[in-house]
């Protein structure tokens, strides 16, 4: 019986993509594989057809000679390069088999897994730096210790006790992953017994333990830029944890924590501070001293302050890190009820209570209007 065209087989066009034809591919041997039809010889012959054709055309060479000389190309005889006959399933072996050659990428880096000893990126590691809010403001220069993780001395790095070396994992035979079978597809999994590394100690090295590292500190310099915040972050590059089998180093980044201030608080580029005056200043007004974070300025407070009045003083706030104007400080005022009162100053102030009752709204003007808004609520109630 002559032969189908292999493009025809898998019903792909004669451009397609190998991903196209594994895609193809895939489709047929869901519906075609003798695993999931047993004792269908119609079904067997498919999928045998389907697997001849999909070994030919995802094989960079035997699909340029296939498309140039047909089947000829890739068959025994002069400029063939050989390949299964009829009934041949070209190695496919079982269901999953197939599905872990085809779709590796998506069960664990494909059927045919490569040495266990691969290069692998180290991880990132984190500092948390605490700061001043004026040292943050300004920036400043620190030195910090962070442990690290460096080859055993004793060991070279390998895990092993000096004298002796690591043998193949018998596990995974030294590729550092197992096959896990789970219904008709196979799964590749990191080995459980060398964990990946192909290798298996079993004279481990008593100063690493078999870890092939020790811990040790080192002193990094660290430019903190003026301006940052909380939550800010450095990063160092190849500063974190050294990579495995020659993998590249991860990054160190520094988290920024600031202290809390006993006067100001930071939000963006603007300082806020509570300045709590005398009800006299309130009343009278007057000047206030009030710190900066580079020195003081004096504040005016107008006759008549109340409670909760903002006072913008320009310029006297942060710069932010990311650039732009230097911030306001913002100052709150709380007015603040005398204490500790001597019988003399009681009397003045009854005093001056009594002066006020005779005036009526014209010096408390908002409790006034509190006390009318009560009066019409409970009239409106009824009580």
């Amino acid at each position: 019986m002559a032969k189908r065209d292999y493009y025809e087989v898998l019903g792909v066009a004669r451009n397609a993509s190998e991903a196209d034809i594994k895609k193809a591919f895939r489709r047929l041997a869901m519906k075609y594989h003798p695993d999931r039809n047993p004792g269908d010889t119609e079904a067997e012959t498919k999928f045998k057809e389907a697997k001849q054709a999909y070994d030919v055309l995802t094989d960079a060479r035997k699909r340029s000679a296939y498309d140039q000389f047909g089947h000829a190309g890739v068959e025994g005889g002069a400029g063939g390069f050989g390949g299964g006959g009829p009934g041949d399933f070209g190695g496919a072996g079982s269901f999953s088999d197939i599905f872990g050659d085809v779709f590796g990428d998506i069960f664990g880096g494909g059927g045919r897994a490569g040495p266990g000893r691969r290069a692998q990126r180290g991880v990132d590691l984190r500092y948390d730096l605490s700061l001043t809010l004026e040292e943050a403001v300004a920036g400043k220069d620190v030195k910090i210790r962070i442990p690290i993780q460096v080859d055993c001395q004793f060991c070279g790095g390998t895990g092993a006790k000096p004298g002796t070396q690591a043998k193949t994992c018998p596990t995974c035979g030294g590729v550092g992953q197992v096959r896990m079978q789970q219904g008709f597809f196979s799964i590749q999994q990191t080995c459980p017994e060398c964990r990946g590394s192909g290798q298996v100690i079993e004279e481990p090295c008593p100063h690493c333990r078999g870890r092939g590292r020790v811990q040790e500190e080192k002193t990094l310099s660290v430019k903190v830029p003026a301006g940052v915040d909380n939550g800010d972050r450095i990063r160092l590059s190849g500063e974190g944890e050294r990579g495995e089998h020659g993998g590249p180093a991860g990054d160190l980044y520094v988290q920024i924590q600031i202290q809390p201030h006993p006067i100001f608080t930071r939000e963006d580029s603007n300082l806020y501070c509570q300045v709590p005056i005398g009800f006299v200043t309130a009343a009278l007004g007057g000047e206030l001293e009030v710190p900066t974070l580079d020195g003081k300025v004096m504040l005016k407070i107008p006759p008549g302050t109340q409670t909760g009045k903002m006072f913008r003083v320009r310029g006297k706030g942060v710069k932010s890190v990311r650039g732009g104007v230097v911030g306001d400080l913002i100052c709150r005022v709380a007015i603040e009820t005398p204490v500790n009162l001597t019988e003399r100053q009681k009397e003045l102030l009854r005093e001056f209570e009594e002066s006020m009752r005779d005036s009526g709204s014209r010096h408390n003007p908002q409790s006034h209007s509190w006390l009318d808004g009560v009066k019409s609520f409970f009239e409106k109630m009824g009580l």
